[in-house]
């Protein structure tokens, strides 16, 4: 709780970045980067500026919300032929071939610059210093490492980048990065353009080269940052916003839009009718949004129609109340998600919700040789299938798990937040707002419930939280339930929220990850 400024992470050390920026005299923009960039070296494995980063800005002396789209396009030298050629059936989840062009650090400079208060230096001073000086690593941090070491043996670059001997760090091991600390300084000191034109560049593409990839000097070159509008549903008199695709935000508010027809607070919260209602209504979101969901610039996404509570009313309607769906039409994208979030209020209530990801753990598993920069695999994400929306083109974006939101009521910023965690992202949002919105749960305990997770068809995987006899009623409705003892499968959240009366700061940081909210 505060009454001046907030951060809220997945990581102690990041959230410290942040808000030693707000207390310099910086605003949300200068601390969301500055925390950013700190989890680029203590959280490696989720995030990285071989990645990509989706954000959300309020700026609330103009009361004017903005959504910043800063994903990488595929190599102009990659498309479907390519894979017929080879008789590929589908793109790798790693090597260079699902590498899309990393995003974040022209997002990063480009929030700074046009609504930041310091510059690059400043706010990368943090990571750097992490980076160089060593940092202990965190028991979860530790596990999720450990997890990734036979991908990072699988490369030279990668094990002698990110593993100690062969192994991953130990929880409290100081661990050190000091070839990243070297390109941070490189871009803190020369900006974005030493990233899209200069050394770095040249250093990512000729080891693409090397490694059987297809990045040219010129994707790098052409890359650039997009201002989209947001998109917004009402939730029973709340606005709530996610960027447009190609993220799948989208999922989540048509979700919403579907679970507005039903009366939950009149039945227990965490109670079959309650979780198998908003299972049927993701389940509904995710059709449609691996029907639709795709790069804007290359398809006609009906959007309008979409969020529609006419649209609405006719999904609605598809859900039976008593007995689980079968199967949606819809392919399930590759599930494993590591991602951070991060969100920032500050004194005069300027607001960043913000997302940066490699998508799976060590994304590609492909780290640049001599950077310490980890690349993305986002470009799995393509479809392969010649009729699709999100079908793999030259200069293309993928369909993005990444997602942050925010919601306002009657036009007062009241919450920042997100749920990281791969097609977890939109399930988290729902059943966070849900918490919020329909129980009435302050911050931190819409996120310490316990979640579901939809997998496919009527597969679904529940926390041990979840009640046995509710898991026992689902069970007999049709749903596949699996209690699973991955907390971290349920994705991390964080979120801030405003309170309406006496605008005080109240936090929440979910307890699946390591990390926690600060403010002064």
């Amino acid at each position: 709780m505060s009454n001046n400024g907030m951060v809220a992470t997945s990581q102690p050390l990041a959230a410290q970045a942040g808000l030693h920026m707000l207390l310099q005299g910086g605003n949300a923009v200068d601390a969301a980067i500055a925390t950013a960039a700190a989890l680029n070296v203590v959280e490696p494995m989720s995030t990285g500026i071989g990645g990509d980063a989706f954000a959300l800005v309020y700026l609330a002396e103009e009361r004017r919300l903005r959504a910043l789209n800063a994903s990488g396009r595929a190599p102009y030298a990659l498309n479907l032929n390519y894979f017929t050629e080879k008789d590929l059936k589908e793109i790798p989840l790693k090597g260079m071939l699902p590498v899309t062009v990393p995003g974040t650090v022209d997002g990063w400079s480009t929030l700074l610059e046009e609504h930041g208060t310091m510059s690059l230096s400043q706010v990368l001073e943090p990571a750097i210093v992490y980076a160089e000086d060593g940092y202990p690593v965190t028991e979860i941090i530790s596990q999720q490492w450990e997890d990734c070491v036979p991908l990072l043996e699988a490369h030279p670059a990668s094990a002698e980048t990110y593993l100690i001997d062969g192994r991953a760090p130990w929880p409290g091991e100081v661990f050190r990065q000091p070839d990243l600390a070297r390109i941070l300084r490189l871009i803190a000191e020369k900006g974005r353009g030493v990233f899209y034109e200069g050394e770095i560049a040249e250093a990512i593409v000729r080891f693409s080269e090397e490694n059987g990839g297809l990045l040219s000097l010129r994707d790098f070159e052409e890359h650039t940052s997009t201002w989209v509008e947001p998109i917004c549903t009402d939730y029973r008199g709340f606005k709530v916003y996610e960027c447009p695709p190609n993220g799948q935000g989208l999922a989540a508010l048509l979700a919403l839009n579907i679970v507005e027809g039903f009366d939950l607070t009149s039945m227990r919260h965490g109670s079959s009718q309650h979780l198998h209602l908003l299972i049927e209504a993701m389940k509904l979101g995710f059709a449609d949004a691996f029907e639709y969901v795709a790069d804007p610039e290359f398809a006609d996404i009906p959007l309008k129609g979409l969020i529609s509570k006419e649209y609405a009313e006719t999904q609605r309607v598809r859900v039976d109340s008593k007995r689980a769906a079968a199967e949606v039409e819809a392919g399930i994208p590759p599930d494993v998600g590591d991602t951070v979030y991060l969100s920032v209020v500050d004194e005069n209530r300027n607001a960043v919700s913000f997302i940066n990801s490699l998508f799976q753990g060590f994304g590609s598993g492909m780290v640049v040789e001599g950077t310490g920069i980890c690349l993305q695999n986002r470009g799995a994400l393509f479809s392969l299938d010649h009729g699709h929306r999100n079908r793999l083109e030259p200069h293309k974006r993928p369909y993005h798990t990444i997602i942050p939101a925010m919601v306002f009521s009657d036009d007062q910023l009241f919450l920042s937040f997100g749920v990281m965690g791969g097609m977890m992202q939109p399930q988290g949002h729902l059943q966070v707002l849900v918490n919020v919105l329909d129980f009435d749960m302050d911050a931190q305990a819409s996120l310490d419930a316990p979640r579901f997770r939809c997998i496919s068809g009527r597969k679904v995987r529940v926390e041990r939280g979840i009640e046995e006899p509710v898991r026992t009623k689902l069970r007999q409705m049709g749903h596949d339930i699996k209690t699973s003892e991955a907390t971290l499968e349920f994705g991390g959240g964080q979120i801030i929220m405003i309170h309406p009366e006496n605008n005080t700061l109240l936090a929440g940081s979910d307890p699946r990850k390591d990390g926690c909210a600060v403010g002064y």
